[in-house]
């Protein structure tokens, strides 16, 4: 048992009230199947707020991401929404939802990471609940103050938001991953609503599909840029990849070429990565790329041009044709393997 004195005693059990108060939902991303990686740091940002964390898992036959949900530590309750009104997860079917959790619960926080799922869900819900949403933080000063990177990751903001609901989306490269053992959850329906949509409708999706490892989760990551020339010179790449368990990027010049698909792009309008090792190969280094992967622990670069911008960020540069230096790189791990 402990007691506050002291002049500023006042202001102390205020914070710790506002602290105790505090309540954040989680929007879960997930497969039906299983949970998307990011929800996990996602978690982990909401518990930097303190007070209660819920996620609300929306699907259909989603059962498995609840029981794994289940288990991370932290979470205070799961709200499921099972129906096929969700199938698909469309902002204009979900929104309804979270509006409903939010009317009932009265969450002070309404998170998501910022991948396609939360970029385009959450800026919705904004709008409806008239905040402002806040995007890609990267840190967390306080319940009101949140950190995030402008100007292609040149500068940091802090942002300090005085709306009664805080609804931001989380970079997941700058959160830690819950563990996913632990936790005792409960779940529960969410708040039954008008299960239709008739703006949108679900029509279908086409998966590649990969034995490497998914980009964003990767611990080494190779990526090729328009100095390949061609799709088809990427199989240097990939050879290379299979060797080391890497996963395979580009950067948005070989993305607009044709050489790749749209989901293979690193960088600002890509995906986030900050893997062990980044290796870019023939990557200038705009800085649209740059802000995508300059987080990663170890960056290496190989470019014929000395005077490459990726080598200004670059911890390892090798100045060579990377039509010779990939080709030798991968017969050197074929030695060692």
């Amino acid at each position: 048992m402990f007691g506050i004195v002291g002049r500023n005693s006042r202001r102390i059990s205020q914070s710790i009230s506002c602290l105790r108060n505090s309540s954040t939902l989680v929007v879960a991303e997930h497969s039906n199947d299983a949970l998307t990686p990011i929800t996990l740091n996602t978690v982990t940002a909401a518990g930097k707020l303190g007070g209660d964390v819920t996620c609300l898992v929306a699907g259909t036959n989603c059962s498995k991401v609840v029981e794994e949900l289940s288990k991370v530590p932290g979470i205070t309750k799961i709200l499921v929404a099972d129906h096929e009104t969700y199938k698909g997860f469309l902002p204009e079917a979900l929104t309804p939802l979270l509006i409903k959790a939010q009317d009932q619960f009265k969450f002070t926080h309404i998170a998501a990471g910022a991948t396609a799922f939360g970029k385009s869900l959450l800026p919705r819900v904004a709008a409806k609940l008239d905040v402002s949403p806040i995007s890609d933080i990267i840190d967390i000063q306080g319940e009101d103050t949140f950190v995030r990177t402008i100007y292609a990751g040149n500068a940091i903001s802090t942002v300090k938001s005085k709306d009664p609901v805080k609804v931001f989306t989380v970079r997941g490269t700058s959160f830690e991953a819950s563990p996913v053992t632990g936790g005792t959850a409960q779940s529960e329906d969410a708040p039954a609503v008008d299960a239709t949509n008739d703006l949108s409708t679900w029509e279908g999706q086409s998966l590649s599909k990969s034995d490497r490892p998914e980009l964003t989760s990767a611990d080494v990551v190779i990526s090729g840029g328009r100095g390949l020339k061609n799709g088809e010179n990427f199989k240097l790449l990939y050879d290379l990849a299979d060797l080391m368990n890497a996963a395979v990027g580009a950067s948005r010049a070989a993305v607009d070429a044709g050489y790749v698909p749209n989901d293979m792009q690193v960088g600002q309008t890509g995906k986030i990565v900050a893997p062990q090792l980044y290796i870019a190969v023939g990557i200038s280094g705009a800085i649209q790329h740059l802000a995508g992967m300059k987080d990663s622990k170890v960056i290496a670069a190989i470019n014929k041009d000395p005077e490459a911008p990726i080598f200004q960020v670059a911890d390892v540069g090798l100045v060579a044709d990377l039509f010779k230096a990939v080709p030798e790189m991968t017969e050197a791990l074929k030695k060692d393997k």
